[in-house]
């Protein structure tokens, strides 16, 4: 069940997400970038076996599809060899828009597009979001590694988004302590164009009224958790005069928007005669 509040941070985030790799997908003409949590946009560098296609006005015969080699290179009718991994698109460009001024012709106009790439999008709660080449075949592990782990502000889910044959794109939910757990070699096993999503972790309120010290609000981390009788705890603890055995909690169903009571003992919980309960974000709790 999640509160009004909580699904309408988790859609703005789904939205910022959906935006930001929206340039992982260029269309015709456009420069591939990527574009972090933090705002930053980050150009895509070409790397080995990337699919390319390059134009140029002056020279038809040279408009052609081009694989990127393992050595970095792109071989081009006419010119030959030509390095490109490394490169952006626009800097690719450059270079051979260079190489024709010096042998063949002046002020030529060439397009590089990036048709296919072989890199890994990874965004969200992670040391240094960005772009990152597969060597090789690449585990999740590996490629959270090298973009520099996990931020304490990571939340308790990994997200990949994966392109299927029909267009589509499949998400597979990964949890942190589960793949945390496991040894290296049994991490899932990424695919080019896999995008990353390390979601940031909320922040949830409840709140404490009543018979206890310090009555307010109580925030909490959603990877975290916080249950009746730590927010009771972190409320300052009973006073002298609480009603232990009836402490009341507010529930609002996101769905209806009604509320309902759901009633506890807490000196049975304090006792360990009955397990904790775990609060969700706007709980209210009364203590009589």
């Amino acid at each position: 069940m999640i509160s009004g509040r909580k699904k309408q941070t988790t859609t703005l985030l789904t939205l910022l997400l959906i935006a930001s790799l929206s340039a992982s997908s260029p269309l015709p003409g456009q420069q591939q970038t990527e574009q972090t949590q933090t705002g930053q946009v980050i150009e895509y560098r070409i790397g080995a076996k990337d699919l390319l296609e390059v134009k140029v006005y002056e020279l038809p015969e040279l408009n052609q599809m081009v694989r990127v080699a393992e050595d970095g290179t792109i071989t081009l009718a006419v010119i030959g060899p030509v390095p490109a991994s490394g490169l952006t698109a626009q800097e690719l460009e450059q270079k051979i828009a260079a190489i024709l001024d010096a042998k063949y012709t002046k002020g030529a106009h060439v397009t590089v597009i990036i048709r296919e790439h072989q890199k890994i999008a990874v965004l969200g709660a992670v040391g240094r979001p960005g772009l990152y080449e597969m060597a090789g075949p690449t585990t999740l592990l590996q490629i959270l590694s090298e973009a520099g782990g996990l931020t304490q502000q990571a939340g308790k889910e990994i997200h990949i988004l994966r392109q299927q044959n029909d267009g589509e794109k499949e998400r597979i939910v990964m949890n942190v302590d589960d793949l945390m757990r496991r040894s290296q070699d049994t991490s899932i096993v990424l695919k080019p164009k896999d995008e990353i999503i390390v979601p940031f972790d909320q922040t949830l309120t409840v709140y404490v009224y009543g018979e206890v010290r310090s009555p307010g609000a109580i925030q909490f981390l959603e990877s975290k958790g916080l249950t009746l009788l730590k927010a009771v705890a972190q409320a300052g603890g009973l006073t002298e005069w609480a009603n232990a055995v009836q402490v009341l909690v507010k529930r609002k169903d996101p769905q209806t928007g009604k509320e309902k009571n759901l009633w506890f003992n807490l000196k049975k919980i304090i006792d360990g005669k009955r397990s904790d309960f775990s609060l969700q974000d706007g709980d209210i709790i009364v203590v009589k």
